[in-house]
């Protein structure tokens, strides 16, 4: 049936309210559908008050509903507006796309409440879908898609995957960032100068979606686009989200000495692997900094020589690691690692040998953190073909998806009273040493004094493995509740280490 509008809505389930900002996904393929006539609105449940009726009345005129998402949370707040949807309509198009339709396309499509799915790059295949939706045309030559035909599943050829430079800038201006800041105290985005890396660890998904082709914007391209973003909407900050930044050493300083010529005021991230990190030297770090650039994450993933290599992390040494945070210290720029605990293989004296190597890089380097997650099997990882091998029970559905994460996934080899007692290590972790956070530290100079109090005996626990009774976790909580700070959306202890957002 031929439509006779011209828009087209984007739902955006909650992600992290405490460090929320703009959808790159959404943005990204806004731009194709502006540019062609289209009148896009986005609806993100994070900064939106009663977003399911705001998103049933932006859709009385619409086309379509699309819905951006990775694995995880995120597929909860989808199923419940699908369903609403489906109830005022059940003949009205809704498209998923984004990471997790992309690993699991013929599982994802298979949900009532799905009708097409696009997979990988979605700038030129949703301008497809949605042309031909207003048109009442077939699907059947768009490539890169899933739909349902009388209730059976089609797929097209995959599209080949386009040169990051070649895609249209990204539709800011859809933003509100305002709203951003209002939530988690700073304006700041995401920004995408790559897209793929060269390794292969075994629990990542982005070869699955993107391979491991290495390609990158120009340092002039990167340098314009970034300047010109964060004066126009008056940003602190970029997390530059490419899987592995530094994969060009050359393009790396090019961008830092474009920068520099352009004056640049703001500040920003970067992720990189930590022998690429080292490779740069004090005077690439310190041109870097002068740049703007002011923290490196970097996926150590674990102290164990012995667990690295299951995680087919062989190019990484401690060598290395311990070198990138002590030249990264020394040019002001923040090195800040993950770890993944209870990786397969993983013991007891792995994980005490991870533990003792994060107390050593801390205290031989402060200023160095880390953030620790717990291994999750997802979708597209090379862990993912052993599966059932080692246990894990793979969700069947969409739905079943929502509850596979990291903090409440309980594994074969992880689970009672070994389960609880990593969860007290990792809090005991987080209170040891300073992190910092996206958001804006709202403490107190009273309540910071108290919680740097509190590190002292939460760094001797760690050192003995002792975690009984912990009296420090308490006391941290209650200084926690004397800050006003906004409530999160969802629960953002679940969400603090996805790993699609993970370093590499």
């Amino acid at each position: 049936m031929k439509k006779s509008s011209k828009k087209v809505v984007f739902f955006f389930p909650a992600f992290s309210s405490t460090e929320a900002t703009a959808p790159l996904g959404i943005l990204a393929v806004s731009t194709p559908l502006i540019n062609a006539g289209y009148t896009v609105r986005l609806v993100d449940s994070t900064i939106t008050p009663d977003f399911a009726k705001v998103v049933l009345r932006e859709l009385e005129d619409a086309i379509c509903l699309a819905v951006s998402l990775v694995t995880g949370p995120m597929i909860r707040e989808t199923v419940a507006i699908a369903r609403a949807v489906k109830q005022w309509n059940p003949e009205f198009p809704i498209i998923l796309g984004g990471w997790h339709p992309s690993l699991l396309p013929d599982q994802t499509l298979a949900s009532p409440y799905v009708d097409i799915v696009v997979r990988g790059q979605g700038e030129d295949g949703l301008l497809e879908v949605v042309r031909r939706l207003e048109k009442g045309d077939a699907l059947d030559d768009v490539p890169g898609i899933g739909f349902k035909r009388n209730g059976e599943a089609v797929f097209t050829p995959e599209r080949p995957l386009r040169p990051l430079a070649e895609m249209p800038a990204k539709a800011y201006h859809l933003a509100d960032f305002d709203a951003y800041e209002r939530l988690c105290g700073r304006r700041w985005a995401m920004y995408i100068s790559s897209l793929a890396c060269p390794f292969n660890c075994a629990y990542c998904t982005n070869a699955g979606v993107y391979g491991r082709k290495w390609n990158a914007l120009s340092p002039e391209q990167f340098a314009h686009e970034t300047v010109e973003l964060t004066r126009r909407y008056r940003l602190q900050m970029l997390w530059v989200v490419d899987d592995n930044f530094l994969v060009d050493l050359d393009r790396a300083r090019q961008i830092a000495e474009q920068l520099v010529l352009r004056d640049s005021d703001f500040q920003w991230s970067i992720q990189a692997t930590t022998n690429l990190t080292s490779r740069l030297s004090l005077e690439d770090l310190r041109l870097l900094r002068r740049a703007g650039l002011h923290q490196i994450c970097q996926g150590v993933d674990s102290g164990s020589q012995k667990i690295l290599n299951l995680m087919n992390k062989d190019f990484q040494n401690f060598e290395s690691i311990y070198e990138s945070a002590n030249r990264c210290l020394q040019a002001g720029i923040r090195p800040s690692f993950n770890i993944i605990f209870a990786y397969p293989g993983e013991g007891k004296k792995e994980r005490r040998e991870t533990v003792q190597f994060m107390m050593d890089v801390c205290r031989r380097f402060p200023g160095a953190e880390f953030w620790t997650n717990i291994f999750t099997p997802y979708p597209g990882s090379p862990i993912m073909n052993q599966a059932k091998e080692i246990g894990i029970v793979v969700p069947d559905s969409l739905e079943g998806w929502a509850e596979f994460f990291p903090r409440y996934t309980v594994l074969p080899w992880l689970k009672g009273k070994d389960h609880r007692r990593l969860q007290i290590m990792r809090d005991f972790l987080r209170i040891a040493f300073d992190r910092v956070p996206i958001a804006a530290d709202t403490r107190g100079p009273v309540t910071k004094a108290l919680q740097k109090a509190i590190s002292y005996p939460a760094r001797w626990r760690l050192d003995h493995d002792v975690y009984s009774l912990p009296a420090e976790l308490w006391a941290n909580e209650q200084l926690k509740r004397l800050n006003v700070a906004a409530k999160p959306a969802v629960d953002a202890k679940r969400l603090e280490a996805a790993p699609q957002a993970s370093c590499p």
